[in-house]
């Protein structure tokens, strides 16, 4: 089965010489192209610095090393993967099944259409977010989109009450553990594919919403 084509949230072409202007963002774009073309982030600041048409020392007038580059890198990634969340979250305004079916949706069709980017996201260069503060903020936020559904779905009576974190744990680990599944091919013994992601995401998420509803609980509190 062939693997997925890696995409970037942003454009995968080459990064033209840099002239003037933000140079900063310059060296994010770049990165980010690299990541994305090569699937991985084993190449340097100089080729970075190369490939952005600068000297070679310019890199280090605003990043301390290539990780606190590739953490901007990543920080793009959750800003990207938290506004695609949103939007399908606000699609869904008074369901909450169907808010947490489009957002686990959302998620893995990210993963999915950007690979490279989700692994370097979530891999262990940058395990210590707390040394990045923007890739932190970042992806706080993202999270909070997820925490906004279920609160949003325990106070229209939808979701059982609990602790909101608890939950959102759960859903993250069931969406985040299928985009990796997928990824990496895993179920094709299944017969399921990257292209059917977004599908059997929305399953996942309403099977983990029949277990989070609130009817359920009262049902089984009355057992």
């Amino acid at each position: 089965m062939p693997k997925p084509r890696a995409r970037s949230a942003a454009s995968a072409r080459p990064a033209a010489p840099y002239h003037h202007g933000d140079l900063r963002r310059a060296l994010i774009d770049t990165a980010l192209a690299m990541v994305t073309e090569e699937g991985a982030w084993n190449f340097t600041l100089r080729e970075v610095a190369r490939r952005a048409g600068v000297s070679q020392a310019a890199p280090y007038n605003h990043f301390e090393d290539k990780s606190a580059l590739l953490a901007e890198v990543a920080a793009l990634g959750f800003q990207s993967l938290r506004q695609t969340m949103d939007a399908a979250a606000r699609g869904q305004p008074r369901s909450g099944r169907q808010a947490l079916a489009g957002v686990g949706a959302a998620y893995v069709r990210f993963g999915v259409e950007h690979p490279a980017h989700y692994r370097l996201m979530f891999g262990a260069e940058l395990a210590d977010k707390a040394r990045h503060p923007t890739l932190q903020a970042a992806s706080d936020a993202t999270f909070a989109v997820l925490t906004g559904v279920l609160e949003r779905g325990q106070a229209s009576g939808q979701v059982r009450r609990g602790a909101v974190r608890d939950q959102a744990l759960a859903a993250w680990s069931l969406v985040h553990g299928l985009t990796t599944l997928l990824i990496d091919q895993r179920l094709s013994f299944l017969g399921v594919s990257t292209g059917d992601a977004e599908r059997h995401a929305r399953l996942a998420g309403m099977t983990l919403f029949a277990g989070l509803s609130a009817k359920t609980a009262s049902h089984r509190s009355r057992g």
